[in-house]
């Protein structure tokens, strides 16, 4: 029986985007498969008590700290984190969101969801870039094992720390296959996206522009750093959310008449996976990673060329886009099969 500490400190629900959802659905699904470890989820101040799943196996361990003023978090996972993590005498850390501790105590495993600060440091503030380049480097040299969500990203990992990775894809939530057998299609379109620079939300806002009388647009994520920009590039036909509860993005992605996700840099992708459980016509930006997921399945085009997102806008308001290989594509991501992929590791990085 291994005692496995799961890092949660950086969690603040509903700002953090896709890492987020990662971890609640490979928490959930690994509670489905595992009843033997015991499993030490280290919360804190702003986490929600449905995170950690209500199993024998499943302990909280809250810290006194808000995720939400990150100096404080950095220096509570470097000085604090490490006596609870001694006291629990764990066999293994796990650490779901990019840092880790420089001194643990016990080996470490480290998930990179990509390396964005390497691949696009234009798109970082100047006093944060420091802070990642520093502690990511610092969780690349002190974790036994890392994790990249894709290809991709275990590239980039290889590229700029000449470090090597095990590959463990995200899954799929079942609720977006059961979308699928649900539609009723509406007269909009949908991107799920936060508003960073590199989702390329203005291009395509640019290129819906030139869209004669499009149907309206719903933009939905998490604000980031250009969203009072996208914010005032938005037409009336352009509804933006923020972050909104799962329940409501299901709705959203059930009505939509297709789905278009124009982003320059991902490290998976979620939300198009989504889509295409969903049943939703997609149309992505031709990137590797998006590649990765979606095969030959979905409508792809370049995101730098605002005509090709134009002509995207076109096929998508036209029906040409066909969902079966998609939804068939979309089966093969599963959390359950992540959750296990990810036991396994921890299991033999923990020895």
């Amino acid at each position: 029986m291994l005692r496995i500490g799961v890092n949660a400190l950086y969690l603040i629900p509903g700002r953090v985007g896709g890492t987020e959802i990662y971890l609640r659905n490979l928490l959930k699904s690994l509670a489905a498969i595992d009843s033997v470890n015991e499993y030490f989820v280290f919360t804190n101040r702003e986490t929600e008590k449905d995170l950690v799943p209500d199993r024998p196996n499943f302990r909280s361990v809250p810290q006194p700290v808000r995720a939400s003023f990150r100096p404080a978090r950095i220096l509570w996972e470097q000085l604090a984190l490490p006596i609870s993590i001694r006291r629990r005498r764990l066999n293994v850390l796990f650490n779901p969101g990019f840092t880790a501790p420089i001194l643990c105590g016990c080996p470490m495993v480290t998930v990179f969801h990509d390396l964005q600060h390497k691949r696009h440091p234009e798109h970082f503030r100047w006093f944060d870039l420091p802070f990642w380049e520093f502690f990511l480097w610092v969780s690349v040299k002190r974790s036994r094992g890392l994790i990249a969500v894709s290809a991709a990203t275990r590239a980039d990992l290889q590229r700029y720390y000449d470090a090597p990775s095990q590959v463990i894809h995200h899954g799929v939530e079942p609720e977006f296959f059961d979308l699928a057998v649900k539609r009723q299609p509406r007269d909009y379109l949908l991107c799920v996206s936060t508003t960073h620079p590199h989702k390329n939300l203005d291009r395509m806002l640019r290129a819906y522009g030139q869209v004669e009388q499009p149907p309206p647009l719903v933009i939905t994520g998490v604000r980031g750093f250009a969203a009072s920009r996208i914010e005032q590039m938005a037409s009336q036909s352009v509804r933006i959310t923020g972050w909104i509860p799962r329940d409501q993005l299901y709705e959203l992605f059930r009505c939509a008449r297709g789905f278009i996700y124009p982003s320059t840099f991902e490290g998976f992708g979620m939300p198009v996976l989504e889509a295409m459980a969903a049943g939703v016509p997609v149309a992505c930006s031709d990137i590797p990673p998006l590649r990765e997921i979606a095969g030959a399945t979905v409508h792809y085009f370049d995101p730098l060329d605002e005509d090709a997102i134009r002509d995207a806008f076109l096929r998508l308001c036209s029906g040409r886009i066909s969902t079966e290989a998609a939804r068939r594509r979309a089966s093969e991501f599963d959390w359950r099969k992540a959750a296990q992929q990810t036991l396994d590791y921890l299991s033999k990085s923990s020895s």
